[in-house]
């Protein structure tokens, strides 16, 4: 599997709406299932995005079969995110992304700590975030609103010397 990061582009619409549609894809999100428009306007502004918001798109032997996002808060910190199409569920796909994404956060952006959330019943997240060395902080309630009420989120970190 040759996976590589590259910048998300407006030619990603209808592969990133391909899972962005679905709504396994984002039973723990505040966003979604979306409509064509609402995947739209995401690309748009990912696109158009500020320096401190890099989003890029996850690519498979050339294919794009999600997204992931680095956050940059001031000057030490920085915030990791993903999404893989649930078609590549289960393929190791999630946990090199949010690997190549602490990469550039510690050695492309000088980062000293970086973190994660995920809801706490999104057990394959969290065990992604355990996988690329995150431990687990503790419990932040009642963080986002989703479909089925307000949702906690759990918070992992690395630091650039763990």
């Amino acid at each position: 599997m040759a996976l590589t990061l590259r910048p998300l582009t407006l030619d990603d619409t209808d592969a990133v709406h391909d899972w962005a549609r679905l709504p396994e894809s984002c039973r723990y999100q505040a966003w979604g299932p979306n409509t064509h428009e609402q995947t739209q306007a995401y690309v748009r502004a990912a696109v158009a995005a500020s320096p401190d918001r890099l989003v890029f798109g996850v690519l498979v032997d050339g294919e794009v079969v999600g997204s992931a996002e680095l956050k940059l808060h001031g000057p030490s910190t920085g915030e990791i995110a993903y999404a893989v199409h649930p078609r590549r569920w289960g393929q190791g796909i999630a946990t090199a992304t949010a690997r190549e994404l602490l990469r550039l956060g510690f050695d492309r952006h000088g980062r000293h700590r970086i973190f994660a959330t995920c809801d706490p019943r999104n057990l394959a997240s969290a065990a992604v975030l355990r996988r690329i060395g995150m431990r687990y902080e503790g419990r932040m309630r009642g963080t986002a609103l989703i479909c089925d009420g307000w949702r906690d989120s759990d918070l992992y970190a690395v630091l650039a010397d763990d």
